[in-house]
């Protein structure tokens, strides 16, 4: 283990460790318009939920290198309103390019090649492209910049912008049959460290259970729990289960023959038992049937 006082780095050094391993990001695709009507466009990855009801938004847009305030930050200043637009795989390189160091008063939305659509509460257009729009008003701006001697704010402190929906856009295609949003038809990106992203598409995307009062992994037998085999998720979903099979329902399923040929591989060739248990039940926790691990498991 690699142990860093944040005091020991420079802050531009400490932050690459950060945003190299708190992530993905999701990414707010902010537009924003100044008292005279220009419109900006940029994406910030310090961005996430706050609460739902009301439905609230954060992020925070930091000072640049220079000492200065983004155009965002000022624009917000100017008039309190913001679109949060969600940014997904088929637009990401568009987001990036806006979030190039243009000077003020140019239209990001014309620079990336982006549709601005008029919104309907807000006076900030939005993101034709983007699957969700929200269309914001400003709550709160609080100010967490620490300040150098000569009273320029830091590069990289920041202000938290808090965001509160009053309306909100969703494209058609990604609904699924029951009116719900299907997560794969969404592909939704996150930002990771230096250049690199993450892609919430078919084959990055998997399902965990909602938690419920199991035993914990605590009352797992200590064969089990130290396994070799199997990982702490397996152990996770072993765990949530509420209580240990009885004896007769693990004497039946060996009894069903549906694991003689372990214990076949066991008596005839080298083969440690326990480890094809394991093996077993590995397999059966990556296909959900957690059940039928515990009573593999057990049956040694």
């Amino acid at each position: 283990m690699i142990t860093i006082n944040p005091a020991d780095l420079k802050p531009n050094e400490f932050y690459r460790y950060m945003i190299s391993t708190i992530g993905p990001r999701p990414i707010a695709f902010a537009s924003t318009i100044d008292s005279e009507g220009n419109v900006n466009l940029s994406p910030f990855s310090f961005f996430n939920m706050f609460s739902y009801n009301p439905p609230t938004l954060i992020f925070a847009p930091t000072i640049n290198r220079h000492g200065h305030k983004k155009h965002t930050l000022l624009n917000l200043e100017e008039v309190g309103e913001v679109v949060i637009n969600v940014v997904n795989y088929p637009m990401v390189e568009q987001a990036s390019l806006a979030s190039a160091e243009f000077e003020r008063g140019v239209n990001e939305f014309e620079k990336a090649g982006f549709t601005a659509v008029p919104s309907e509460r807000v006076r900030p257009p939005r993101v034709a492209e983007s699957p969700a729009s929200y269309e914001c008003v400003v709550r709160q701006i609080i100010n967490t910049n620490s300040q150098s001697d000569n009273g320029i704010d830091t590069p990289g402190t920041g202000h938290l912008v808090i965001c509160e929906v009053v309306m909100a856009h969703f494209q058609e295609s990604i609904f699924n049959a029951n009116g719900g949003i299907d997560q794969a038809s969404v592909d939704l990106v996150g930002r990771l460290g230096g250049d690199w992203y993450s892609r919430a598409n078919v084959d990055a995307l998997f399902a965990v259970g909602r938690p419920q009062m199991g035993m914990g992994i605590d009352q797992i037998p200590s064969a089990i729990r130290n396994s070799a085999i199997l990982t702490g998720n397996d152990l996770g979903k072993l765990g949530s289960c509420v209580s240990l099979p009885t004896t007769e329902k693990v004497n039946a399923y060996r009894a069903s023959g549906i694991l003689n040929d372990l214990f076949d591989e066991a008596r005839k060739g080298c083969q440690y038992l326990p480890d094809l248990l394991h093996l077993r039940a590995k397999q059966l926790l990556t296909e959900n049937k957690v059940k039928d691990a515990w009573l593999t498991l057990l049956a040694g």
